[in-house]
């Protein structure tokens, strides 16, 4: 972003639902590829990547003073697939750019089903002493 204006990152994660067999259709990859560049053009991608499955991870707990490493697969219905870091003045840009991406998943793979999430990173000036 432009030097003087005021900017906050948001973390925006995709969870799939329902998925029909096979691999994503490649107009949609497609589609993908173009809504990403357009976004790192505008300077508001920073970052993206797909996630491998729960299964090749781990969660780590801590509880009761105790901590417990439990490996992949984890129990919840939603498996996490994807990530997007942007850099946008507003928590309404964010929603946009990521509206856009759901969008394309509803328009171009009938069948698929997910949610996504807005969420804002803090940066060093929220936890800056008041001036």
């Amino acid at each position: 972003m432009k030097k003087g204006i005021v900017t906050m990152r948001y973390l925006v994660t995709l969870k799939v639902t329902a998925q029909p067999d096979g691999p994503p259709p490649a107009d949609l990859m497609e589609a993908i590829f173009k809504l990403g560049q357009e976004a790192t053009e505008a300077g508001a991608l920073l970052d993206n990547s797909g996630l491998a499955p729960s299964s090749e991870g781990a969660r780590i707990e801590v509880s009761g003073g105790g901590l417990t490493v439990s490996d992949g697969p984890f129990s919840e219905a939603k498996e996490l697939i994807s990530y997007a870091l942007y850099e946008v003045r507003t928590k309404e840009e964010a929603i946009e750019w990521a509206s856009r991406f759901v969008k394309l998943h509803r328009d171009l793979w009938p069948g698929w089903e997910g949610e996504t999430d807005v969420l804002r990173l803090f940066g060093p000036e929220d936890f800056a002493p008041p001036a």
